[in-house]
């Protein structure tokens, strides 16, 4: 017990300091050593870890990783680079689009892919242009949040919601579709109130941008694969194996080898999450888990409120993420309800904008937009993030209640 208490104290710790001092290494690797520590001293047995890692959420996640990869290859992230620089001359428009274009993509595909796949393309193009690339960059990171909000397939913790649950699809779309397009319309118009008067850097520029060719046979792969997906997850198939499916023909294609799909997939995430199955697995074992637990939020188990979810997930989200906090809990309250679940996929998903280190997403972002030469600070996000997080999950909370 004394072990996995150990283990479990150290990965979520590191989930919220991010890094080990001196050292180069990440969340992955915290949560991996903390499992193979309790794996090496047998505390924990290979034949229990089957029953502690959900097979299908990780299957599901690879697959539309595989998914997305088209959207980068068939060129369209490159014409959504050309589609800024022209309305680059009227920033709230672009400002809108940006939004618009990070919640319906992020909606359909991994929000970790958009962001990761559209951030050195935003600086690149603003940059080129003379505009202040931070508003957008911020409309982005908290455009994917909120637009993946609306689909079980939009976020990775999202993508385990449904699985645990065995959520339908459209139902679940139909109930968090209103949420997200409210937090859609709040990222928008906080971050002009914001910044509207200091779009640019030193004026409008005009750079010329190198533009990539886009075969034509690849041109219409994105589109019919999304449609695909979206009809498959109205039968009956297990979403998973669905999705995995359609990632297996889009890899058959004479322009693209299929070794560039595979390493298109983002592989430290996936030992993020078996890292934390593992680790979580094993403290929900333990009966001790269950007694503290029951102490805690009491022996009606946890509370299935709106408000309530909503506080517990702004605080947990932005301690040690979203995706380890909805991990932690699907571990200690295996059976909650259907609109519980629902709930709290839309407000863990909300919560990640409140602060930088919230969501995966916005660490994405700010990654990416550093590489390019643009920081983006913890401040400076924090200014936009507080509003536009408290007043998306008051506008849920009344729709969850009200509904």
């Amino acid at each position: 017990m004394w072990l996995i208490t150990a283990m479990f104290a150290f990965t979520y710790l590191g989930m919220a300091v991010g890094r080990l001092p001196g050292l180069q290494v990440d969340r992955s690797w915290m949560a991996l050593a903390a499992a193979c520590v309790l794996l090496v001293t047998g505390t924990v047995q290979l034949e229990e870890i089957a029953s502690h890692i959900d097979i299908g959420a990780l299957v599901l996640l690879m697959a539309l990783m595989l998914v997305s990869a088209q959207f980068g290859f068939s060129g369209v992230y490159h014409q959504l680079s050309e589609w800024m620089a022209r309305y680059a001359e009227h920033p709230s428009k672009l400002l809108l689009g940006v939004v618009l274009l990070g919640g319906v993509l992020s909606a359909l595909l991994v929000n970790d892919i958009v962001a990761f796949a559209l951030t050195p393309l935003l600086c690149q193009t603003l940059l080129a242009r003379g505009l202040d690339p931070r508003p957008f960059l911020l409309a982005l990171a908290m455009s994917c949040n909120a637009g993946s909000a609306a689909s079980l397939i939009g976020n990775p913790q999202n993508i385990l919601i449904g699985q645990a649950g065995d959520l339908a699809f459209w139902d679940y779309s139909l109930q968090a579709a209103v949420p997200a397009l409210v937090a859609l319309m709040t990222t928008y118009s906080v971050i002009w109130l914001a910044w509207r008067r200091r779009w640019w850097l030193s004026g409008p520029a005009s750079v010329p941008l190198a533009t990539a060719p886009v075969a034509e046979s690849l041109r219409y792969k994105p589109l019919l694969a999304a449609v695909a997906l979206l009809v498959l997850f109205s039968t009956p198939l297990p979403r998973e194996w669905s999705a995995l499916a359609v990632a297996l023909v889009l890899m058959m294609s004479r322009r693209v080898a299929s070794h560039r799909y595979t390493h298109a997939v983002d592989w430290n995430l996936l030992l993020l999450f078996v890292g934390l199955f593992i680790v979580t697995g094993s403290v929900a074992s333990l009966p001790e888990a269950s007694a503290v637990v029951n102490r805690l939020v009491g022996e009606g188990g946890l509370p299935s409120d709106a408000w309530s979810i909503a506080g517990i997930s702004l605080v947990a989200s932005n301690v040690i993420g979203n995706v380890p906090f909805v991990v932690l809990l699907l571990g200690l309250f295996p059976a909650l309800s259907e609109p519980t679940l629902v709930m709290l996929a839309v407000m863990s998903t909300l919560a990640g904008n409140l602060l930088l280190i919230g969501s995966v997403v916005n660490l994405i972002v700010a990654e990416g937009a550093k590489r390019q030469g643009v920081h983006l600070g913890f401040i400076e996000f924090a200014k936009v993030g507080v509003p536009v997080t408290l007043l998306s999950m008051l506008a849920a909370a009344l729709w969850f209640t009200l509904g």
